[in-house]
């Protein structure tokens, strides 16, 4: 099967992109059925949003086990385990 050059329009900004030979290629080996439907800055950009798409991590504050100073974590602390400041915990690996 011989593959051309395709120009898309990206759905999230507008902007035209070229989804490349090898590209369809690679999607054909792969079994993917749809051609992409963003560019390759806006799939990255979504991508990098990671698991809150692009939103800040909700932080806890919690006093460190170690010297009692008062930090933030990315987590829901347990009580039945020690939480530590980013100096403590850095000490301890």
């Amino acid at each position: 099967m011989s593959f051309e050059d395709k120009t898309l329009v990206c759905k999230e900004c507008g902007n035209e992109f070229v989804f490349t030979a090898g590209e369809q290629e690679f999607y054909a080996e792969k079994g993917f059925e749809n051609e992409p439907q963003r560019c390759k800055s806006c799939r990255s950009n979504r991508r990098s949003g990671g698991r809150n798409n692009g939103r800040p991590r909700e932080m806890h504050t919690v006093i460190c086990a170690d010297c009692g100073a008062e930090t933030q974590v990315p987590f829901v602390p347990r009580n039945d385990r020690p939480v530590y400041c980013r100096d403590c915990f850095e000490t301890r690996k």
